[in-house]
């Protein structure tokens, strides 16, 4: 079993718990109150924090750090199709369990959505309502706004979508 590591950084939407090992980041999060051990990290974890620090200058749209997150053949279906919407888009529920070739799987997709532990750089923000509202968001729904208005200022210039 590899050694863990955790980090905590600053960011806009507050601080994000980075969680992984040498290999690989395996949780970006929101949670507070976890107090990570002092000590040199692996360089995966400046790559990450450079890459965030882009993301939320509005310079980086895509990120290249290595993550990986366990979960079921389904699960790990749906988060790949997450990392596809692109930057500044939104799709719906049932879209998204469409693109999976499995419409009657909304439900699931959105549970689905809700265990994704990589926050942000698996854009699970990027889901929403078929009516267009911003629901549920395991980081709350401010931070969803927060994510798509700064995605779509920094492609648009504009944040009035919403």
């Amino acid at each position: 079993m590899m050694e863990t590591y955790t980090h905590i950084i600053p960011s806009p939407v507050g601080p994000l718990t980075l969680r992984g090992t040498a290999t690989a980041i395996n949780v970006l999060s929101f949670k507070e109150g976890i107090i990570p051990e002092q000590g040199p990290l692996p360089d995966i974890f400046r790559l990450c924090t450079e890459e965030l620090e882009a993301y939320f200058a509005g310079s980086l749209r895509v990120f290249t750090f290595p993550m990986e997150q366990t979960g079921t053949a389904f699960q790990q279906t749906v988060w790949q199709q997450l990392t596809a919407i692109p930057y500044a888009h939104t799709i719906s529920y049932l879209t998204l369990a469409k693109r999976i070739n499995n419409p009657g799987s909304i439900r699931a997709v959105g549970t689905t959505n809700g265990k994704n532990n990589l926050a942000i750089v698996v854009p699970c923000h990027r889901v929403i309502g078929s009516d267009g509202s911003l629901t549920g968001y395991g980081g709350g729904i401010w931070r969803k706004r927060w994510l798509l208005e700064h995605e779509m200022k920094h492609k648009y210039g504009s944040n009035l979508l919403f």
